[in-house]
Protein backbone atom coordinates (compact mmCIF):
# COMPACT_ATOMS: atom_id res chain seq x y z
CA UNK A 1 0.00 0.00 0.00
CA UNK A 2 1.36 3.82 -1.00
CA UNK A 3 -0.59 6.14 0.49
CA UNK A 4 -1.29 10.10 1.07
CA UNK A 5 -3.21 12.49 2.39
CA UNK A 6 -5.93 14.23 0.27
CA UNK A 7 -7.50 17.67 1.51
CA UNK A 8 -9.36 19.25 -1.12
CA UNK A 9 -9.89 23.14 -0.18
CA UNK A 10 -11.97 25.93 -1.00
CA UNK A 11 -11.63 29.39 0.88
CA UNK A 12 -10.38 28.04 4.06
CA UNK A 13 -7.03 29.33 4.47
CA UNK A 14 -7.59 29.94 7.93
CA UNK A 15 -7.61 26.61 9.37
CA UNK A 16 -5.37 24.28 6.51
CA UNK A 17 -2.31 25.12 8.22
CA UNK A 18 -3.22 23.66 11.39
CA UNK A 19 -4.72 20.80 9.55
CA UNK A 20 -1.51 19.86 7.85
CA UNK A 21 0.41 19.92 10.66
CA UNK A 22 -1.42 17.99 12.47
CA UNK A 23 -1.06 15.17 10.03
CA UNK A 24 0.60 12.16 11.20
CA UNK A 25 3.67 11.19 10.33
CA UNK A 26 5.08 13.58 9.05
CA UNK A 27 6.37 13.06 6.19
CA UNK A 28 3.40 11.73 4.79
CA UNK A 29 2.82 13.09 1.42
CA UNK A 30 0.21 15.57 0.88
CA UNK A 31 -2.12 16.53 -1.71
CA UNK A 32 -4.24 19.70 -1.60
CA UNK A 33 -6.87 20.42 -4.53
CA UNK A 34 -7.60 23.78 -4.31
CA UNK A 35 -10.82 24.11 -5.58
CA UNK A 36 -10.82 27.64 -7.28
CA UNK A 37 -10.01 29.65 -4.02
CA UNK A 38 -9.42 33.05 -3.86
CA UNK A 39 -6.00 35.07 -3.34
CA UNK A 40 -5.72 35.21 0.13
CA UNK A 41 -6.22 31.41 0.11
CA UNK A 42 -4.13 30.30 -2.61
CA UNK A 43 -0.75 32.33 -0.39
CA UNK A 44 -1.65 30.86 2.33
CA UNK A 45 -1.65 27.17 0.26
CA UNK A 46 1.43 28.40 -1.43
CA UNK A 47 3.23 28.83 2.33
CA UNK A 48 2.08 25.63 3.36
CA UNK A 49 3.73 23.60 0.42
CA UNK A 50 6.61 26.20 0.39
CA UNK A 51 7.73 25.08 3.92
CA UNK A 52 6.61 21.19 3.75
CA UNK A 53 8.49 19.38 0.93
CA UNK A 54 5.51 16.44 1.43
CA UNK A 55 2.78 18.74 0.23
CA UNK A 56 1.25 19.08 -3.48
CA UNK A 57 -0.63 21.59 -4.50
CA UNK A 58 -3.30 20.66 -7.61
CA UNK A 59 -5.15 23.97 -8.55
CA UNK A 60 -8.62 24.09 -10.17
CA UNK A 61 -8.98 27.42 -11.80
CA UNK A 62 -12.89 27.44 -11.31
CA UNK A 63 -14.76 26.04 -8.01
CA UNK A 64 -16.71 22.99 -9.29
CA UNK A 65 -17.73 21.36 -6.06
CA UNK A 66 -15.94 19.18 -3.46
CA UNK A 67 -17.19 16.45 -5.18
CA UNK A 68 -15.68 17.50 -8.61
CA UNK A 69 -12.26 18.31 -6.28
CA UNK A 70 -12.08 14.65 -5.06
CA UNK A 71 -12.27 13.04 -8.34
CA UNK A 72 -9.42 15.35 -9.24
CA UNK A 73 -7.53 14.46 -6.64
CA UNK A 74 -8.14 10.48 -7.12
CA UNK A 75 -7.15 10.85 -10.46
CA UNK A 76 -3.69 12.80 -9.42
CA UNK A 77 -2.78 10.79 -6.58
CA UNK A 78 -3.05 7.61 -8.48
CA UNK A 79 -1.00 9.15 -11.48
CA UNK A 80 1.81 9.78 -8.86
CA UNK A 81 1.61 6.01 -8.11
CA UNK A 82 -0.34 5.84 -4.90
CA UNK A 83 -3.09 3.30 -4.06
CA UNK A 84 -5.02 4.77 -1.27
CA UNK A 85 -5.74 8.52 0.20
CA UNK A 86 -6.24 9.57 3.33
CA UNK A 87 -8.93 12.08 2.80
CA UNK A 88 -9.80 14.85 5.68
CA UNK A 89 -11.58 18.27 5.38
CA UNK A 90 -9.27 21.54 5.42
CA UNK A 91 -11.94 23.31 7.75
CA UNK A 92 -10.42 21.90 10.82
CA UNK A 93 -13.53 19.47 11.65
CA UNK A 94 -11.41 16.37 11.35
CA UNK A 95 -9.25 15.09 14.08
CA UNK A 96 -6.08 14.71 11.86
CA UNK A 97 -4.08 13.01 14.93
CA UNK A 98 -6.39 10.13 13.44
CA UNK A 99 -4.78 9.93 10.24
CA UNK A 100 -2.32 7.45 11.91
CA UNK A 101 -5.34 5.03 12.85
CA UNK A 102 -6.81 5.51 9.65
CA UNK A 103 -3.62 4.68 7.48
CA UNK A 104 -3.44 0.98 10.17
CA UNK A 105 -6.72 0.35 9.65
CA UNK A 106 -6.08 0.57 5.72
CA UNK A 107 -3.00 -1.58 5.98
CA UNK A 108 -4.98 -4.54 7.70
CA UNK A 109 -7.36 -3.97 4.93
CA UNK A 110 -5.94 -2.87 1.74
CA UNK A 111 -9.31 -3.39 -0.20
CA UNK A 112 -11.47 -1.75 1.84
CA UNK A 113 -13.53 1.99 2.04
CA UNK A 114 -12.55 2.89 5.91
CA UNK A 115 -15.40 5.58 7.05
CA UNK A 116 -15.16 7.29 9.77
CA UNK A 117 -18.04 7.59 11.94
CA UNK A 118 -18.32 10.55 13.67
CA UNK A 119 -18.09 11.39 17.53
CA UNK A 120 -19.96 14.74 18.03
CA UNK A 121 -19.73 16.89 21.04
CA UNK A 122 -22.33 19.69 21.78
CA UNK A 123 -21.26 22.39 18.73
CA UNK A 124 -22.96 19.53 16.45
CA UNK A 125 -26.30 21.79 15.51
CA UNK A 126 -29.59 19.89 15.83
CA UNK A 127 -30.43 19.97 11.94
CA UNK A 128 -27.21 18.41 11.06
CA UNK A 129 -27.54 15.32 13.17
CA UNK A 130 -31.17 15.02 12.08
CA UNK A 131 -30.27 15.47 8.08
CA UNK A 132 -27.63 12.73 8.94
CA UNK A 133 -29.68 10.17 10.75
CA UNK A 134 -32.14 10.53 7.60
CA UNK A 135 -28.85 10.27 5.20
CA UNK A 136 -27.85 6.87 7.24
CA UNK A 137 -31.59 4.81 7.12
CA UNK A 138 -31.67 5.99 2.88
CA UNK A 139 -28.05 4.48 2.52
CA UNK A 140 -28.94 1.48 4.63
CA UNK A 141 -32.38 1.09 2.33
CA UNK A 142 -30.15 1.36 -1.10
CA UNK A 143 -27.59 -0.97 0.37
CA UNK A 144 -29.93 -3.56 1.98
CA UNK A 145 -27.79 -3.72 4.45
CA UNK A 146 -26.35 -1.04 8.02
CA UNK A 147 -22.79 -1.47 6.67
CA UNK A 148 -22.28 1.41 6.21
CA UNK A 149 -22.57 3.54 9.30
CA UNK A 150 -22.36 7.24 8.30
CA UNK A 151 -22.42 7.91 4.41
CA UNK A 152 -21.34 11.92 4.93
CA UNK A 153 -18.45 11.53 6.53
CA UNK A 154 -15.18 13.19 4.64
CA UNK A 155 -12.75 11.67 6.87
CA UNK A 156 -11.81 8.08 5.33
CA UNK A 157 -9.35 6.37 3.62
CA UNK A 158 -9.90 5.40 -0.21
CA UNK A 159 -9.06 2.37 -2.14
CA UNK A 160 -8.10 4.13 -5.32
CA UNK A 161 -8.49 1.17 -7.76
CA UNK A 162 -12.45 1.16 -6.98
CA UNK A 163 -13.14 4.53 -6.34
CA UNK A 164 -12.27 5.29 -10.05
CA UNK A 165 -13.94 2.54 -11.05
CA UNK A 166 -16.76 4.35 -9.80
CA UNK A 167 -16.21 7.55 -10.80
CA UNK A 168 -14.92 6.49 -14.18
CA UNK A 169 -18.31 3.99 -14.58
CA UNK A 170 -21.01 5.91 -13.09
CA UNK A 171 -22.21 9.98 -13.82
CA UNK A 172 -21.34 10.66 -10.05
CA UNK A 173 -22.19 14.02 -8.47
CA UNK A 174 -20.04 17.55 -8.29
CA UNK A 175 -21.03 18.58 -4.88
CA UNK A 176 -21.91 17.30 -1.36
CA UNK A 177 -23.71 14.11 -2.66
CA UNK A 178 -20.49 12.90 -4.59
CA UNK A 179 -19.39 10.95 -1.20
CA UNK A 180 -22.49 9.15 -0.19
CA UNK A 181 -23.00 8.29 -3.96
CA UNK A 182 -19.55 6.94 -4.15
CA UNK A 183 -19.71 5.06 -0.60
CA UNK A 184 -22.83 3.56 -1.87
CA UNK A 185 -21.71 2.68 -5.77
CA UNK A 186 -18.46 0.98 -3.92
CA UNK A 187 -20.47 -1.32 -1.56
CA UNK A 188 -22.76 -1.79 -4.91
CA UNK A 189 -19.57 -3.08 -6.81
CA UNK A 190 -18.36 -4.99 -3.81
CA UNK A 191 -16.15 -3.32 -1.63
CA UNK A 192 -15.84 -3.72 2.11
CA UNK A 193 -16.66 -1.35 4.39
CA UNK A 194 -14.57 -0.88 7.82
CA UNK A 195 -15.82 2.12 10.02
CA UNK A 196 -13.08 3.91 12.91
CA UNK A 197 -14.96 6.28 15.02
CA UNK A 198 -13.45 9.35 15.33
CA UNK A 199 -14.06 13.20 16.98
CA UNK A 200 -15.59 15.65 14.58
CA UNK A 201 -16.26 19.12 15.71
CA UNK A 202 -17.81 22.36 14.35
CA UNK A 203 -15.17 24.90 14.89
CA UNK A 204 -16.72 28.68 16.16
CA UNK A 205 -16.78 31.02 13.20
CA UNK A 206 -16.11 28.30 10.65
CA UNK A 207 -16.85 28.68 7.11
CA UNK A 208 -19.43 26.22 5.74
CA UNK A 209 -20.12 25.42 1.77
CA UNK A 210 -23.26 23.73 2.59
CA UNK A 211 -26.06 24.88 0.96
CA UNK A 212 -29.46 24.25 2.18
CA UNK A 213 -30.99 25.63 -0.59
CA UNK A 214 -28.48 23.70 -3.00
CA UNK A 215 -27.49 20.54 -1.29
CA UNK A 216 -30.34 19.13 0.38
CA UNK A 217 -31.97 18.94 -3.21
CA UNK A 218 -28.85 17.55 -4.99
CA UNK A 219 -28.89 14.80 -1.94
CA UNK A 220 -32.30 14.08 -1.65
CA UNK A 221 -32.20 13.34 -5.94
CA UNK A 222 -29.53 11.33 -5.24
CA UNK A 223 -31.06 8.94 -2.42
CA UNK A 224 -34.01 8.69 -5.16
CA UNK A 225 -31.47 7.56 -7.71
CA UNK A 226 -29.61 4.92 -5.21
CA UNK A 227 -32.93 3.24 -4.09
CA UNK A 228 -34.17 2.78 -7.50
CA UNK A 229 -30.89 1.52 -8.59
CA UNK A 230 -31.31 -0.78 -5.85
CA UNK A 231 -34.11 -2.52 -6.89
CA UNK A 232 -32.37 -3.87 -10.11
CA UNK A 233 -29.60 -5.04 -7.62
CA UNK A 234 -31.76 -6.94 -5.11
CA UNK A 235 -30.51 -10.44 -6.01
CA UNK A 236 -26.77 -9.65 -5.83
CA UNK A 237 -27.04 -7.38 -2.64
CA UNK A 238 -29.11 -10.24 -0.80
CA UNK A 239 -26.44 -12.78 -2.32
CA UNK A 240 -23.64 -11.31 -0.91
CA UNK A 241 -25.06 -11.06 2.52
CA UNK A 242 -26.23 -14.49 2.61
CA UNK A 243 -23.22 -16.04 0.91
CA UNK A 244 -22.28 -18.99 -1.55
CA UNK A 245 -22.74 -16.72 -4.53
CA UNK A 246 -20.38 -16.53 -7.18
CA UNK A 247 -17.97 -13.43 -7.26
CA UNK A 248 -20.91 -11.59 -8.77
CA UNK A 249 -23.09 -12.19 -6.11
CA UNK A 250 -25.24 -14.41 -7.87
CA UNK A 251 -27.23 -16.83 -5.58
CA UNK A 252 -28.14 -20.38 -6.21
CA UNK A 253 -31.58 -19.88 -4.69
CA UNK A 254 -32.84 -23.42 -4.92
CA UNK A 255 -29.88 -24.07 -2.02
CA UNK A 256 -32.06 -22.13 0.49
CA UNK A 257 -35.39 -23.30 2.23
CA UNK A 258 -38.68 -21.89 2.57
CA UNK A 259 -38.06 -19.34 5.00
CA UNK A 260 -41.41 -17.77 5.67
CA UNK A 261 -43.44 -18.58 9.03
CA UNK A 262 -46.51 -19.55 9.52
CA UNK A 263 -46.81 -16.28 11.70
CA UNK A 264 -46.58 -14.11 8.50
CA UNK A 265 -49.20 -15.80 6.56
CA UNK A 266 -51.59 -15.28 9.32
CA UNK A 267 -50.72 -11.40 9.68
CA UNK A 268 -51.22 -11.35 6.31
CA UNK A 269 -54.51 -12.64 6.58
CA UNK A 270 -55.65 -10.69 9.00
CA UNK A 271 -54.79 -7.51 7.82
CA UNK A 272 -56.94 -8.24 4.89
CA UNK A 273 -59.98 -9.11 6.92
CA UNK A 274 -58.84 -6.12 8.66
CA UNK A 275 -58.30 -3.34 5.86
CA UNK A 276 -60.00 -5.23 2.21
CA UNK A 277 -58.49 -5.86 -0.69
CA UNK A 278 -57.48 -1.87 -1.43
Amino acid sequence: MKACALIPIYEHGATLPEVVDAIEPPDLPCLIVDDGSGPATREVIAAVAARRPDVEVVRIERNGGKGAALKVGYREARARGFTHVVQLDADGQHCAADVPRFLAAMEQNPEALVLGVPVFDDSAPLARLLARQLSRGLVWLACLSRAVPDPLCGFRGVPLDPALAVVDGAETGDRMEFEPELTVRMVWQGTPIVSLPTQVRYVDGGISHFSFSRDYPLLAAVYARLVLGMLARIPTLLGRRLGGGDAAGAVDWSRYGERGTMGALRFGVGAYRLLGRR
